[in-house]
């Protein structure tokens, strides 16, 4: 079972594996933003753009949204020869859910000045399972693939993959896949107990210095709660060759109860 299905030219269904963490009657929003990934993708293929790349993504979340039809518009802000703006957007049930802006670069060769990322970590293969429906409930928590390494409280090692296709019967490049995981950062090494604390987060955003390859993705997080009620949680995003960007997500932090 894929996370989506196409309904329309514009319109998409969640399947039942998408069910939210917070509220299991919700959408978790991880995959909504690899489907937005993937409309921008489909966007620039479509206009014959297939010299540019993602390398920026910024998401911003309007709010919870249900398990319901979603529609989607992709439209571009800034055409250029050498880079790009576009934005993305999902509604359900008539309000805004979730909103992209992404900067697509020209690719090139830069191979000779190639250097500068974050050394490699350790690999899925020795790295520890590790289930996340004992922290979280959810089908999409419960459709991921999770290995992980923690080395104290908001501070861990988390290697994710999915079996399940964000979009059935469409083909979704590797970049598409991988940003239907990122959000996953927040909740795989916490800084307090989710039944204790709530820390959602605002917004998420991304940046890319080359594409993702393989089917796991490595997040080299890090969660910080202010005094104010305010988080970050940062990541340094790897795949099985090394890194290829990082993520930040804004969080609001309540005690629950």
């Amino acid at each position: 079972m894929a996370y989506f299905r196409r309904t329309g030219a514009t319109t998409f269904e969640p399947t039942d594996l998408v069910g939210g963490a917070w509220r299991t009657d919700e959408q978790h929003v991880a995959p909504t933003l690899g489907l937005l990934a993937h409309l921008v993708e489909t966007d620039r293929d479509a206009r014959g753009r297939h010299d540019l790349a993602l390398v920026r993504l910024s998401f911003d979340i309007w709010g919870t949204y249900r398990l319901e039809t979603m529609e989607t518009a992709v439209r571009l802000i800034r055409p250029g020869r050498g880079v790009e703006l576009v934005e993305a957007e999902v509604s359900c049930a008539g309000r805004r859910a979730v909103t992209l802006r992404a900067w697509l670069a020209r690719t090139g060769d830069s191979a000779a000045l190639e250097g500068g990322a974050p050394e490699p970590v350790p690999g899925p293969d020795a790295t520890p399972a590790w289930d996340p429906t004992t922290v979280w409930p959810g089908a999409f928590v419960e459709s991921i693939e999770v290995r992980r390494t923690a080395a104290e409280p908001g501070r861990g090692m988390v290697w994710v993959r999915t079996p399940h296709p964000l979009v059935a019967d469409e083909e979704v490049s590797g970049t598409a896949r991988a940003v239907g995981l990122l959000d996953v950062a927040n909740g795989m090494s916490v800084r307090a107990d989710p039944r204790d604390v709530a820390f959602p987060n605002l917004d998420l955003t991304a940046h890319l210095h080359r594409a993702p390859a393989g089917e796991w993705l490595g997040l080299d997080t890090t969660v910080a709660f202010g005094a104010t009620g305010a988080g970050l949680t940062s990541a340094v995003l790897h795949d099985a060759h090394g890194s290829f960007g990082a993520s930040q997500q804004s969080l609001v932090v309540r005690a629950r109860g």
